[in-house]
């Protein structure tokens, strides 16, 4: 059963910035390590940055570093993912999921809808 809902996904042009944030609130689990992840169709799931929930530490695909930023907020049990510099090749599903910090591509659950990331140009 997925416990978090992915959001904050859209049309975005080239260049553009946008949010999205993985409500993990609703989970029971004990959180090592939380990652977006994302897919396009034909593709492999690919991990996109992780981040350690106690520490704040942070892990990046190399695609991303430098324009993403992944972070969470402990108060809301809420994880973000913030896109700057959007790429065509940004398009894609993005999903949130627990992982183990030590092996970020893994994703331990079930993933949920996700939320669409589209360049509009």
């Amino acid at each position: 059963q997925v416990q978090w809902t992915e959001s904050g996904g859209g049309l975005v042009q080239a260049g553009g910035s946008l949010r999205l944030s993985c409500d993990v609130s609703r989970s029971s689990f004990s959180r090592d390590a939380m990652a977006w992840f994302r897919q396009v169709p034909g593709k492999t799931h690919e991990l996109v940055a992780a981040i350690n929930w106690s520490e704040g530490l942070t892990k990046y695909a190399d695609s991303v570093k430098g324009r993403f930023t992944i972070d969470r907020d402990n108060v809301k049990k809420t994880v973000y993912l913030r896109m700057s510099s959007l790429r065509s090749e940004s398009t894609a599903r993005y999903y949130c999921n627990r992982v183990i910090w030590k092996y970020p591509a893994r994703a331990l659950n079930a993933r949920g809808q996700g939320t669409l990331v589209t360049d509009s140009t």
